[in-house]
């Protein structure tokens, strides 16, 4: 019996490479009508401008996703990530930090030098809102639009877990549906704009004596309705969502800003730093600015004079722009896609709190089936080292974990899995006394 050998089967898509980049050219050449809008010659008005301006991006962008994942089988492929030009710390990544960055600085402190860009968005903003674009409508749309297109990302690239789908789904539905159009639509019907998905301390606004004296003047008993919100979804709401599901339900699946970091920042995660200096830079960080906009919050209700408004003033400037925006979104390329959720972000901190002493939520570990390979430690965007627990066999409860479960969908050999067990007291070693675990965790950081 004769055997005969045969090299390896012909992909029928052999010339994904060739449309990739052809779309990745096309895509860019798509941005042309922002140069020429920036540069004072608009390609046409009204829905016709946006059309030129948004459409044809929209869709090569789609078209280079397509043909990216349409020839790969179903599981993560992270072959060169590393390596890549924007995913590898390397000049072009560099680059793209830079443009995130100015762009960001020049959206937040200098937004009139792009009114020939937000107007392309006036059709829109006045279906929506009945006013004008003005450069926040400009971010909230091309935030939105990168969350939807990079969120399809997500769908293609793991499309073999459910969790990630659900995971997927959930940020961008808050994202479309809480975070741009319900409040525009808000605006449209004469009420306060209100962001539903963004509570105290992320939101300190929602807190401060001048908004809620605001909010409680506006007609019709709305403005009541969202005061009362606030304080039950930062009170009542995150406590209880936190205990049984830890910080995920909310850094995973409803925040924006988690929201974009899980979508767009998803080519970056690796580049998070897994250093014991990061590490203890973070607990001192992202707990200082929690304390800050603690005193900050008392301090609005007990006294008012120019010092305290000049503090609301700087940490608005300093957090709420700077730290969120600028060094949170612009260092993607640079420092991976959570720095601003592990280092800064008080509402972060206080879910962080409650799920490391509190929570019912872990994620357990098979250490005999653990081969140490190490993807779960490097695809962590919190700079966990997860494979470290996972060798020991030890659960995994971290204030930094927001439950993502990449490490999971990365380990080949299903060592990880995301819990909600039936209570906290088994998870570490003193978690029946969760408060006296953490008044030593602070006497001892």
């Amino acid at each position: 019996m004769s055997v005969t050998l045969t090299g390896p089967a012909v992909s029928p898509h052999a010339d994904s490479a060739g449309l990739r980049t052809a779309f990745a050219v096309a895509t860019g050449v798509s941005l042309l009508p922002f140069a020429l809008a920036l540069a004072g010659h608009p390609v046409g008005s009204g829905w016709t401008a946006f059309a030129i301006a948004f459409v044809p991006f929209v869709v090569f962008a789609m078209l280079y996703i397509w043909a990216t994942y349409r020839d790969t089988h179903p599981g993560i492929k992270n072959d060169d990530i590393t390596r890549g030009h924007f995913t590898g710390r390397r000049t072009a990544g560099v680059l793209l930090g830079v443009v995130l960055t100015g762009l960001y600085t020049v959206l937040y402190f200098q937004g009139e030098w792009l009114q020939p860009v937000f107007a392309l968005t006036d059709p829109l903003s006045q279906l929506l809102r009945d006013r004008p674009a003005d450069q926040w409508f400009l971010y909230g749309f091309l935030y939105t639009l990168a969350v939807l297109i990079m969120g399809a990302r997500m769908f293609w690239r793991y499309r073999h877990n459910r969790y990630q789908l659900f995971r997927t789904a959930s940020v961008m539905f808050f994202q479309l549906g809480f975070a741009f159009l319900l409040p525009a639509f808000l605006l449209a019907m004469q009420q306060p704009e209100f962001y539903f998905t963004y509570f105290w301390p992320l939101k300190p606004d929602y807190l401060y004596p001048s908004y809620w004296a605001w909010l409680w003047q506006q007609p019709g008993g709305v403005g009541a309705f969202m005061l009362m919100f606030g304080v039950a979804a930062s009170f009542v709401l995150t406590p209880i969502l936190t205990f049984y599901f830890g910080k995920r339900w909310y850094c995973s699946w409803v925040c924006g800003c988690g929201g974009l970091a899980e979508t767009a920042g998803d080519p970056f995660r690796h580049l998070s730093s897994k250093k014991y200096a990061a590490w203890r830079f973070e607990r001192w960080s992202i707990h200082s600015v929690l304390v800050i906009i603690t005193a900050l919050t008392i301090w609005l209700w007990v006294g008012e004079g120019e010092a305290v408004q000049t503090g609301k003033k700087w940490y608005g400037y300093a957090v709420g722009m700077v730290l969120s925006g600028i060094v949170g979104v612009g260092f993607y390329p640079l420092l991976g896609s959570r720095v601003w959720c592990r280092f800064f972000c008080p509402m972060a901190a206080i879910l962080g709190i409650g799920q490391r002493f509190f929570s019912r939520f872990r994620i357990t570990t098979n250490g005999d089936q653990c081969m140490a390979c190490g993807n779960c430690s490097a695809y962590c965007e919190m700079g966990i080292d997860v494979r470290a627990y996972a060798m020991q066999g030890k659960n995994i409860v971290r204030a930094s974990c927001v439950g993502c479960g990449i490490c999971s969908a990365v380990c080949p050999r299903g060592v990880l899995k995301l819990e909600n067990g039936k209570t906290y007291a088994d998870r570490y070693d003193g978690a029946q006394n969760p408060l006296a675990t953490l008044l030593r965790s602070l006497k001892n950081p």
